[in-house]
């Protein structure tokens, strides 16, 4: 497996943009394809993006599509998520999470975790 860490998470204003970063260590990225994923108090984890492992791919769930941009740097071991146009309803903990292969983006079909990120955004 893979250890992730996220970071960048914080206070913005409804309107602004916000970078969260995902550092990974133990084994190289360029062998996962990696997503983020977020979860707001009392509601089920939720699928945000996803790039494959050369970064060809993304993909985005309709919520955030034409706001949040995945990219990554395999050189560097690092996933970035770059939100634009942020919105009250995007506050959660954000997650970054690896799997093998591509195609599917539920929870469970990725096998490692950050610990999550805090993004508030206000109105």
């Amino acid at each position: 497996q893979v250890q992730l860490v996220e970071s960048g998470g914080g206070l913005v204003q409804a309107g602004g943009s916000l970078r969260l970063s995902c550092a990974a260590s133990g084994r190289t990225t360029s062998r996962y394809a990696m997503g983020w994923f977020r979860q707001a108090p009392g509601k089920e984890r939720e699928f945000v993006g996803a790039i494959s492992k050369s970064g060809g791919s993304t993909y985005y769930a309709d919520s955030v599509k034409g706001r949040f941009t995945i990219s990554r740097d395999n050189a560097k071991n690092t996933v970035d998520l770059q939100m634009n146009w942020v919105k009250p309803e995007d506050t959660a903990v954000y997650f970054c999470a690896a799997r093998w292969g591509w195609g599917a983006f539920d929870p469970t079909d990725f096998d490692s975790w950050g610990q999550g990120t805090q993004v508030t955004v206000s109105s």
